[in-house]
């Protein structure tokens, strides 16, 4: 180790690095294994060394500038103590930082915000929703605030209202227990239980979703959607029976051909001729048109895929009389999507009209299933029209319906309930399509 000197404060200061060396240490005579480090461009730190184990141990104890000789004597001396036990006192300093850095970083998770949470769900599971669920998730979380448009009605105010889980995007993620959730199901139900329902869905999501994440995982009780004071306070889903009645085809036809936008009332005959999603068929693109061996390619939510199914004569004769505006068929000059956006209120104030069932779009898709029940149609054709997923052993692995054969049913579907209606049509030629009112 070389000569030994008491270090006093004067000493310290006068060290310098020995000439044509990059560093000097010099040890102190009073303190075992305490010794300051000179480098070439005048740096200095007390350092430490020992023998463990048969090698040389050495670690920094501190700049000079911040430990006084005393302080580095007793800090040497204590390192010394832990060598004699056997300890590398590099290693137990390796471990507590270790150990403090999870506790800051463990500190640091406990601060998460649910809003910092939600939006990492959203960004790692959006490419597997559809356009209707990411639009769920967006309205949920709105801060509202905005002007409403002339079409207010009278009870709403003059601004739109926040989204029922915004409240919930600034409070911690830790925070967010059982408790919180009941009393923010309770207020939420004031606005309405079913969007409260459909809202605390898209919460319980979210929490089942951080609680397989790593990141996330014990931040929230595991439980926290799962009390039973919580699902009491949400509305329970009940089957929709609502359907067009078959005696109720002529006068449907009769109001919804009457509607002054002829792409919505193209739009609506097409729903219920083929049982499609709303957002589906909405999003219809000419590219998914195949006019000379009639059929289309529908987006399904179940599968990522899609469906091909067959493009019935009627059907055929309305998508090739509309107007050809952008990539949509059912297209919208006014929508922002460039689609349909908004064929609820066309069809409600049709029905109302007519004095028929306030049927809504995803009504027409029930009414395909139940009207295809009188051509005794196989259930397992319809569900594959539908897009619906397989519900048998036989239907998911070995029965495969070509196109042809769906077509074959799909027709005389079409046909019976055009028929009931009282619609008179003729196939004409490819490319000479045309409706006999």
């Amino acid at each position: 180790m070389g000569s030994k000197e008491n270090f006093t404060a004067g000493r310290v200061a006068a060290f310098q690095c020995e000439p044509d060396r990059q560093q000097s240490i010099f040890w102190d005579g009073k303190t075992p294994g305490l010794g300051i480090r000179v480098t070439a461009a005048g740096a200095k730190s007390y350092v430490f060394e020992s023998r463990l184990n048969g090698k040389t141990v050495r670690s920094t104890i501190g700049d000079v500038r911040t430990w006084t000789v005393a302080q580095a004597q007793s800090e040497a001396t204590r390192l010394k103590s832990l060598t004699d036990q056997g300890i590398d006192p590099r290693q137990l300093r390796a471990e507590q930082r270790a150990k403090f850095e999870a506790e800051r970083l463990e500190a640091k998770r406990h601060d998460i915000t649910v809003g910092e949470a939600w939006t990492d769900y959203v960004n790692a599971r959006k490419h597997t929703w559809g356009e209707s669920h990411r639009r769920d998730h967006e309205t949920a979380t709105k801060p509202g605030g905005e002007p409403r448009g002339r079409g207010r009605r009278a009870n709403q105010g003059t601004v739109t209202y926040s989204g029922l889980i915004y409240p919930l995007l600034a409070m911690r993620l830790a925070d967010l227990t059982a408790n919180h959730i009941q009393v923010w199901l309770e207020a939420s139900n004031q606005r309405g239980k079913t969007e409260a329902a459909k809202c605390f869905r898209l919460l319980r999501a979210f929490l089942n979703w951080c609680g397989e994440r790593e990141e996330y995982q014990g931040i929230v009780s595991a439980n926290a959607h799962s009390k039973r004071e919580v699902r009491d306070l949400v509305q329970k889903v009940r089957a929709k029976k609502l359907v067009l009645q078959r005696e109720q085809l002529p006068l449907w036809f009769e109001s919804v051909k009457k509607i002054t936008n002829p792409t919505a009332a193209a739009y609506l005959q097409v729903l219920l001729l083929t049982g499609a999603r709303r957002e589906e068929l909405a999003q219809l693109r000419w590219d998914d048109c195949d006019f000379q061996w009639h059929s289309l390619h529908i987006k399904d939510k179940v599968s990522e895929q899609g469906r091909d199914i067959p493009m019935t004569p009627y059907v055929c004769s309305l998508l090739a009389a509309q107007p050809r505006r952008n990539e949509f068929v059912f297209s919208s000059p006014l929508s922002a999507t460039g689609y349909l956006a908004d064929p609820l209120s066309p069809l409600q104030r049709a029905m109302s009209i007519a004095g028929l069932p306030n049927l809504s779009p995803h009504d027409l898709r029930r009414s395909f299933g139940t009207l295809a029940e009188w051509c005794e149609v196989p259930a397992g054709v319809v569900a594959q029209i539908m897009g619906h997923q397989p519900s048998a052993i036989a239907e998911k692995h070995y029965i495969v319906r070509p196109l042809d054969l769906l077509r074959s049913w799909h027709v005389k579907i079409e046909a019976w309930i055009l028929e009931q209606a009282g619609v008179s049509f003729v196939a004409a030629q490819p490319g000479k399509l045309r409706a006999i009112k």
